[in-house]
């Protein structure tokens, strides 16, 4: 099985979207819907990397970013922030807060496997 991807995305779309494009390209594909359940889920499941929005309902991405960053066991899990195009100021405050880069929304089918693998640690081998 591939490198674990959480994606954190309340827009079904979106969320769809991504996790067919993740599995087509042999991740294996966690889902949360709120930044809370994406802060639980990277605790529990591990992920290699974590996809997030940054407008989310409850808690947003920067304040999920912040918990996991204080959390030893998800701490030096790459995040990155998925972000609307048009939103400028979105990508800066992504980066000033820490994430680890960003993907643009749309999101572009093809871009996204490259964009995704350059964000990710290389794999350990067994």
């Amino acid at each position: 099985m591939g490198q674990r991807i959480l994606v954190v995305e309340d827009n079904a779309m979106n969320l769809k979207l991504l996790r067919d494009v993740l599995q087509f390209s042999g991740y294996d594909v966690a889902e949360a819907r709120s930044g809370e359940e994406g802060v639980e889920l990277a605790g529990r499941r591990k992920p290699d990397l974590i996809l997030m929005d940054l407008q989310l309902p409850g808690i947003d991405g920067v304040e999920a970013l912040r918990l996991l960053r204080a959390n030893p066991a998800t701490r030096a899990v790459p995040v990155v922030a998925v972000t609307a195009f048009a939103m400028k100021q979105d990508r800066n405050r992504a980066l000033l807060a820490g994430f680890d880069g960003y993907v643009e929304k749309p999101i572009s089918v093809r871009a996204l496997p490259s964009q995704v693998k350059s964000f990710l640690r290389p794999e350990k081998s067994s």
